[in-house]
């Protein structure tokens, strides 16, 4: 085993242990930096197969942008720990199978002929003027287009559904119609109304006067 072999296992074993750690916790705040460390690890394992733009993506775009958000909205929300585990167990008997299922699925996957032994050899050391990114964008746009364009319309459809979600009327909340927001004129908010000025009179008592 060389070097690349031992970290390699430290970082899938704290990997593991973060993933885990972040279906365990009962702290969602805690839950939230266990995948923090969970995401700097699995970018460290991208940087060991020589994918650096993934690791830097990984870490600018999850960790510096999506897990802040996190951070600040499980912060902000003042969330009821006891009332949030209240039928935790009744939903064990869908999510033990499922959660067998997707373990099938991985060990199926992993074990087909995409991972063969081959693939587990070290990466072939690519010439000086190879680039990372242009790599990664030609087989994007050329070979995965339609995954691709598939993914961005799922990732559209998505964004459509929160904000109708958040659009729609209830009655803990205060809806706006934004058509109607959008055709507001100024004369239906505002109204300058002219009033003559008033002077106020001072009345002077006599010990003021005396002492003037």
């Amino acid at each position: 085993m060389i070097f690349q072999d031992y970290v390699f296992y430290a970082l899938a074993a704290i990997l593991l242990f973060a993933g885990l750690r972040v279906i365990t916790s009962r702290n969602p705040v805690h839950a939230a930096l266990f995948l923090v460390l969970a995401f700097f690890t699995a970018a460290g394992i991208w940087l060991l197969l020589e994918a650096e733009f993934l690791a830097i993506a990984l870490v600018l775009v999850y960790v510096g942008a999506v897990m802040v958000l996190f951070l600040f909205v499980i912060m902000m929300l003042d969330i009821n720990l006891d009332r949030l585990r209240e039928g935790f167990w009744n939903a064990l008997p869908v999510a033990l199978p499922v959660g067998i299922l997707m373990a099938i699925e991985m060990v199926m996957v992993l074990s087909s002929k995409h991972f063969s032994a081959d693939m587990i050899n070290a990466p072939v050391p690519k010439p000086a003027g190879y680039s990372n990114t242009a790599e990664i964008g030609s087989q994007l746009y050329t070979d995965y287009l339609l995954p691709f364009e598939l993914a961005s319309v799922v990732l559209l459809v998505a964004i459509v559904a929160a904000i109708a979600l958040t659009l729609r009327e209830r009655k803990d909340s205060k809806f706006i119609d934004p058509a109607e927001q959008v055709k507001v004129k100024r004369a239906d908010r505002v109204r300058i109304v002219s009033m003559p000025a008033e002077k106020e009179i001072i009345a002077v008592t006599e010990p003021e006067a005396e002492k003037k």
